[in-house]
Order: structure tokens, then sequence, then C-alpha cells
């Protein structure tokens, strides 16, 4: 039977790059490999076949000779010849996916054991804090239940003063090893965990796991300047790992609650103060107070309109790693009097007339005639 073409069999041109092609190869590998497909002749067929394309167009001198002169121009090549290379990038292709290691120690010699450790499980926890802690920074204690490693042991998972033995599952290669076609496949030993060594007399404390639960006392440091969503991450702080594996990390998110007076927009602030109509009229001096307990002095012009804003420089919040600092921002809002009073009606209606103001009509010209208030720099 005549073999197929290899760009066919992958489903790329000719002028496909390397990328596109190990691409198409990993969807046709993990479409028809036989973890997926148990049984099924046909598909172990495809994957033997996608795989045998895969090794000579990702080699540029087989992929060159394949082009010029087709099948014939790979005449004496075997997959055992082709460079190792090439099932390490299997490997790296399907590896992770299906949780198994290609056996290039039994194609090329020499041999490979898989030592695999497993890393401490990460954590997460949140904090809320307040606007005036994200300011200028905090400091938070906190206790957390976690697997630690082992006293008794020192997270080995032996019997202190015994030795661990070779695996009698795996023989100490920490793998179990299947043949498919023209590559074996290891998988990892389920007895070691891919170790290739087992604990002959397993810790007491721990039965062998050499982890223990237990608890730890930290401090966190919210740098000033953290805003809501952001992250910290505590190295090595997450679990113990498995057999003096790494930890994994701590990682802390953070949630700021809302102010009373201030509204945070990056690192500026922005807050409200209401005057009465007396007072935007005829202006006066406001004391506003910060984020860091202190106090500005702000003056409002004679004559200030609703919605004007004056901005505080260096009074909003510090950029988080950073020296430069936001500003604040005072809206000035007008509250008009309700429930006017007898002698409080006769004197508005004496200022309308003396400023020859309608109190019944407002026409076109005088709507246009009104215009939104600027921003303005309050120092």
């Amino acid at each position: 039977m005549a073999k197929r073409d290899y760009y066919e069999i992958l489903g790329v041109s000719r002028e496909s790059g390397s990328d596109e092609i190990k691409k198409a190869y990993r969807q046709a590998a993990l479409r028809d490999h036989p973890d997926r497909n148990p049984g099924d002749k046909a598909a172990e067929d495809r994957f033997k076949e996608a795989a045998e394309a895969y090794s000579v167009l990702c080699d540029v001198e087989k992929r060159s000779a394949y082009d010029r002169y087709g099948h014939d121009g790979l005449r004496g090549e075997s997959f055992q010849g082709f460079n190792s290379s090439v099932f390490e990038d299997f490997e790296d292709i399907l590896g992770n996916f299906f949780g198994f290691n290609f056996g290039l120690g039994d194609l090329f010699g020499g041999g490979r054991r898989a030592r695999t450790q497993s890393r401490g499980q990460d954590l997460a926890l949140e904090f809320e804090i307040s606007l005036e802690e994200a300011a200028a920074g905090a400091e938070k204690d906190i206790t957390l239940n976690r697997a630690e490693s082992c006293p008794a042991c020192r997270g080995s998972g032996m019997k202190p003063g015994t030795r661990k033995s070779s695996c009698p599952a795996c023989g100490g290669r920490g793998q179990i090893r299947q043949q498919q076609g023209f590559f074996s496949v290891g998988r990892t030993c389920p007895q070691c965990r891919g170790a290739g060594e087992i604990a002959a007399s397993p810790c007491e404390e721990c039965r062998g796991s050499g982890l223990k639960r237990g608890q730890k006392d930290l401090r966190v440091r919210i740098p000033a300047g953290i805003d809501t969503g952001t992250r910290l991450r505590m190295t090595g702080e997450g679990e113990a790992g498995e057999r003096g594996a790494p930890s994994g990390d701590l990682y802390v998110g953070i949630r700021i609650r809302p102010h009373e007076f201030f509204t945070r927009q990056e690192n500026h602030l922005t807050c409200e103060v209401v005057l009465s109509f007396a007072q935007a009229a005829m202006g006066l001096h406001l004391e506003i107070p910060l984020l860091d307990g202190g106090v500005e002095k702000l003056k409002i012009p004679a004559g200030t309109q609703a919605g004007t804003v004056f901005r505080i420089k260096g009074q909003g919040i510090r950029e988080l790693n950073s020296r430069r600092t936001g500003d604040l921002f005072v809206r000035v809002q007008v509250e008009t009097p309700a429930d006017l009073s007898k002698e409080e009606r006769a004197l508005f209606k004496q200022l309308a007339s003396l400023r020859g103001e309608s109190l019944e009509t407002l026409d076109r010209e005088t709507v246009r005639r009104r215009r939104p208030a600027a921003a303005k720099d309050g120092r």
C-alpha cells in the first residue's frame, strides 16, 4: 500500500512553518492517541502515521529531501535512526497532557529514570482593608492551616534510622513501560509515584507521606498604594511538597472597603462638599479632611458654581512601588433650599428683582448662555 503524503496526513500546506506543523501534529495525536481510543486499531494506525509525518517534517534536512524526492528521498531511514530530539519533541507536545513520557532510553540506549517530585499546593486567601491602610501600607498577622513537612522524619516519609529501597513495581525506574508500535510509553509508577524508591519502614507519625497538618503564623506586609484586585505572592508559604519537594506559594488577594468620604480612581481621590446657596454665592474657606488624618485648607471663591472641581496636588494615594502620588479632587455641590419660609421667599423675590431675573420663565437664549464650571487648582 502506497504511503500517504505527509502534508496531507497533518492537514497542512507545503509552505507551513514549524509552529503550524507542530500544532497540527498535536491536534492529530491528541485525537487518535490509543489512550483515547482503546482497542481502535484504525486510530492507532493514524496516530503512528501522524508521528511518522511529524518526525520528517520537523527535521529541516529530512523535510528538504522529502520535498524534492518524496518518500524515495527517505529510503534507508528508520525511526530508530532519527535524531532523539524528535522524540523529545513528541514528549514536549503530548507528555503533560496524557501524563506519560516516551521511552527514549529503550530506543537509544542508556535508560532514563523518571524522578518526579510533587511540589506543594499553592494557597490563597483574601484580605479586606480600609482605604487608609491601602494608602499608608499595613501589616496583617494570620494563622495558616496547611500541610507541613513531618517533623519526625523531616519530610522523608521514612522511619528515623531507616533507608529507602528500590521500588519493586518499577525496578527503581519510576516508570511502568508499555510498547506502542515503534516507541515505548512510560507511565509514572503508581506505587512510588515516580520516585523509583519506597520507604521500607514508613514513618509512624505521617504514615510515609512525609507531611502533617500544622499551623503557621505569618505576617503579611501590604505595601502602600495597593489597590483592589492586586495579589501578593509569598514564595514558599504554601503547603509543603512531598518527600522534600519545594513548597507551594501563598497568594494574598486584596479588596478595599468603600470609604464614607473619598472615592478612589487609580491614584487619585475624589470627594464632594455641599454648600448652601449663600455660601457658594459669597465664598468661604473650607477645611478638607485628608486620608492621613490631616486637614487641607481650601478657599472657595465667591460665585462658585455647582459642579466646580478644585484640585489639591499630592494629596491622593502614592503609586505602588513608586514615589509618585496622585491628587485630591474636591467637587462642589450647591444645595437648593427647600421649604422656604414666608420671609425667605420674599428675600429671594427681592434678590431676583435686583438682578433682573424672571421667576416665571427662562427663554432659550438665556438657557444657551449657561456654561459648565471649569476645574480649578486649589493651591
